[in-house]
């Protein structure tokens, strides 16, 4: 594939929502969803290595250079309409998907949920949502309202420059990632305030869900899936600390899985290349 990408933007019903785009419009559609608080930069490293590929790869609403919803307007669900909401504009029938993470997780909601549509998803490091027990809901729903009210209250932070952001961006992750990976998503995540660089990202998303999915429901979607599936593990990713729901990986007959050595964000670090081999390659069975 071509190295260089363009931008493109889609004016949707409620919302106008950014992309970048690799390769030419007679490759295989592939729309590309990256995970939370990241944004469409999150490819930059795979993408040029996917032959025969059109890679459309969304900042989705909240994100990078996209849109914010009203308030409340966030969910997994939400962020998969908004999907299909593009691909609707650009006239496909079919396409297939890839998804990091929070990506990964509306790649698999998609797969069960409208399968006719879908060619393939190749996924990295996710797959289920968090889940909580029903009993669970009221108090969720509590933590979302209580922390609804007081996110209009704070305000966004300034750094100096964008190498402070960066600095913060790695402090603040609940993931570890290396400079050069964050660097590549706050690039893109940044914007001018007050003389110096705040982040585009709306606030919202920092709030707790309203609403989850029980366990038997995220292991529903799953098993649901008869589409194919590529799922690429990282050794010190998010599975490394859901034990559950590493233990459920083995029985979902519907996977092909495959593990690296790396973090959450291996598709930016070092096993970028393995990681763009194994996607390559499963882009090309769909094919």
């Amino acid at each position: 594939m071509e190295h260089a990408s363009h931008e493109v933007r889609f004016t949707l019903p409620s919302i106008e929502v950014a992309a970048k785009v690799w390769g030419k419009p007679d490759g295989l559609p592939v729309i590309g969803l990256h995970g939370w608080l990241d944004n469409a930069a999150t490819f930059d490293l795979i993408a040029p290595d996917l032959d025969g590929v059109y890679l459309v790869a969304l900042d989705l609403p909240g994100h990078g250079l996209s849109g914010h919803l009203p308030a409340g307007g966030y969910s997994l669900w939400q962020q998969a309409a908004t999907v299909l909401q593009v691909v609707e504009s650009m006239g496909w029938d079919r396409f297939a998907l890839l998804g990091h993470s929070m990506g990964a997780i509306i790649s698999s909601i998609l797969s069960a949920s409208v399968p006719d549509r879908i060619l393939g998803a190749a996924l990295i490091d996710g797959l289920m949502p968090i889940t909580s027990n029903a009993d669970d809901t009221p108090a969720q729903m509590a933590r979302f309202l209580e922390a609804s009210l007081a996110t209009s209250k704070k305000r966004k932070p300034v750094y100096v420059s964008p190498e402070k952001a960066t600095t913060a961006r790695i402090l603040g992750g609940s993931m570890p990632l290396s400079r050069a990976a964050a660097s590549c998503l706050v690039e893109r995540g940044l914007m001018p305030e007050q003389g110096g660089w705040t982040w585009r990202t709306d606030p919202q998303l920092m709030l707790p869900s309203a609403l989850r999915f029980t366990p038997k429901q995220a292991v529903a979607i799953v098993e649901a899936i008869r589409t194919p599936t590529c799922l690429v593990v990282a050794s010190e990713g998010i599975f490394s600390r859901r034990p559950e729901a590493s233990a459920l990986l083995e029985q979902f007959q519907n996977l092909q899985i495959h593990r690296l050595e790396g973090g959450h964000h291996l598709h930016l670090e070092q096993a970028a290349p393995e990681v763009a081999t194994i996607i390559d390659s499963f882009f090309k069975s769909l094919a």
